[in-house]
């Protein structure tokens, strides 16, 4: 099930692509002698935890971890740019499942406007058009199994990078939705390995008499024309049964919104995401790759 959702939104973010090819849209004029105004940063302060976590090894005894995030985004001129950093296990408790892991992982995302280099480029639904890259940093990787000691060596840091094309779109009912299509290039093994395309959301959709409100944010991220080989992954027996050429991630929430607070739940989709396979020994015999997680925050806005 979870598999085919990945699958549905993969053809939503397909078809959202359509406008861009029809030459009858009407274009935006952005050349109207005045400075772009629409420069904006926000930043929130995430106190999160989750719960069953993928990729983890199915046996693992530990559920779940606190973690604190530092989220912030924003534009100005022709720089778009979001990001996050991800504390973990903050009061380093014993029955967490980040003891003895990396404390750290951060995302950054900066894209580079070309409706802000070029007059009349966005036409129709689509407002920009972007110069995308996306970095990912930390936070450990695959225990690389080794069959022969029956022990996990662990893994190295995540430095992987994307690199391509993205854009904003307006969607119906889901309002401005962003889509990018990335190349990823593995920093640790310096070599292309397949692409990815993103998509994130966030749109109120009930508003209290007081003026609080309830989201439905989220993202999804599905990576395909992975490789399998023994250079990619030196340290795995069988790349075939340890690693996929394709899965990724799909994050739905609900939050609730009032003033400077936030509440929200988060239900997270996985097939064998980062390109891990679901039952192979990339996180240890019998590695988790593919299933549900739940996530809960309460955050502030500065």
């Amino acid at each position: 099930m979870k598999s085919y959702c990945l699958k549905l939104w993969w053809l939503i973010c397909v078809a959202a692509l359509v406008p861009l090819l029809t030459p009858t849209a009407l274009a935006t004029d952005h050349n109207d002698g005045t400075p772009l105004s629409n420069d904006f940063k926000w930043m929130n302060l995430n106190l999160m935890y989750a719960y069953k976590e993928l990729p983890r090894k199915e046996d693992e005894a530990k559920d779940g971890h606190d973690y604190l995030e530092l989220e912030f985004g924003g534009r100005s001129g022709i720089l778009d740019l979001y990001g996050y950093v991800d504390v973990f296990n903050l009061t380093n408790r014993d029955n967490s499942d980040k003891k003895n892991k990396p404390k750290m992982f951060m995302k950054f995302a900066p894209r580079l406007s070309l409706a802000g280099l070029f007059n009349n480029l966005p036409w129709g639904p689509v407002t920009d058009v972007y110069l995308a890259t996306l970095f990912n940093w930390g936070g450990g990787g695959g225990a690389n199994f080794d069959p022969v000691s029956k022990k996990n060596i662990p893994g190295e840091d995540a430095n992987s990078s994307f690199w391509g094309i993205g854009s904003d779109l307006q969607v119906p009912w889901f309002g401005k939705m962003g889509l990018n299509l990335y190349g990823f290039y593995d920093l640790n093994r310096k070599e292309w390995n397949g692409y990815q395309v993103s998509t994130n959301w966030f749109t109120p959709f009930y508003t209290f008499q007081n003026g609080s409100f309830i989201s439905y944010q989220g993202y999804l991220d599905y990576q395909f024309g992975g490789k399998q080989n023994k250079t990619l992954y030196p340290n795995s027996e069988n790349p075939d049964k340890d690693h996929a050429t394709s899965g990724g991630a799909m994050f739905n929430g609900l939050y609730w919104h009032y003033d400077k607070f936030a509440l929200g739940y988060g239900l997270k989709l996985y097939s064998n995401v980062y390109l891990i396979k679901d039952g192979g020994n990339a996180f240890g015999a019998k590695t988790k790759a593919s299933g549900t997680s739940h996530f809960f925050a309460i955050s502030y806005k500065f």
